[in-house]
């Protein structure tokens, strides 16, 4: 790929999504949601999250893990559950979840 066709491949890209992020900004009006695509984006965080950490805890190397019972990301992933679940805290949840991995990855060598 030459200098040109990389600085090109960039301006099309900063142009591509110059664009589709201000799509929005562009109109005169504000645009009206459905009420249930309002309720749908509350839990669109929590649904990134999910799709980036589930890989990470049911797989190992490309492969499923067959064993979770030995693993530290299990017992980390079910205690950051279990205070979600009991607080609703996004932030509260990934500190649960590494207060309990990193000492099980350090001491038990994990």
């Amino acid at each position: 790929m030459s200098i040109a066709e990389f600085l090109l491949a960039i301006a099309g890209l900063t142009v591509v999504t110059v664009v589709t992020r201000s799509f929005f900004f562009l109109s005169k009006r504000e645009p009206v949601l459905p009420e249930w695509v309002k309720r749908g984006l509350r839990y669109a965080p929590l649904a990134a999250l999910a799709a980036v950490v589930t890989p990470e805890i049911v797989m190992s190397e490309g492969r499923l893990v067959t064993e979770p019972w030995f693993d530290a990301r299990f017992y980390a992933a079910a205690a950051a559950s279990v205070y979600f679940f009991w607080r609703r805290g996004i932030l509260g949840t990934i500190v649960t979840g590494m207060a309990v991995l990193l000492p099980l990855r350090l001491g038990l060598g994990w």
